[in-house]
């Protein structure tokens, strides 16, 4: 079947949707592998830093470089964290550990469910970033 001459002109008239500017895509922060893990029995620094780590590990999108090094060394730091500072009434009875606990639940219960190679889903990541902001006012007030 043949197209009528102005089908035809119309159909070769149509945008090629290939994306031909590579520089369009936004390319991926760059970020260090952390050495600093683990917790140092001061509670301020070991919560301004697992807050930072767990920043870090909720950024990373699916293929990110050690993505899965990095979500494994979270979780242990944040499962340290908690079993070390949870037994201290003057500690866990402040603003900025019970954010962090829950942030912390979010983001183990995360890598429980799905694994540490699963990047944090959008609506999730968006939850954890307002609590981080929280947890790191609260650090900043000494609360």
């Amino acid at each position: 079947m043949r197209l009528p001459a102005a089908a035809a002109a119309a159909a070769g008239a149509l945008p090629s949707f290939a994306v031909d500017d590579m520089s369009a895509v936004p390319e991926p922060e760059p970020y260090k592998f952390p050495t600093d893990w683990g917790i140092t029995s001061d509670y301020y620094t070991d919560a301004q830093k697992v807050v930072a780590h767990m920043r870090l590990a909720t950024s990373l999108d699916k293929g990110a470089p050690d993505m899965e090094k990095i979500a494994l060394n979270t979780k242990k730091e944040m499962i340290d964290f908690v079993a070390f500072y949870r037994r201290f009434t003057n500690v866990s009875g402040k603003q900025s550990f019970s954010t962090l606990y829950t942030a912390i639940n979010v983001l183990a219960g995360h890598y429980t469910s799905y694994g540490p190679k699963f990047p944090v889903p959008e609506k999730r990541r968006k939850r954890l970033y307002q609590e981080y902001a929280e947890i790191e006012k609260n650090i900043k007030k000494r609360r």
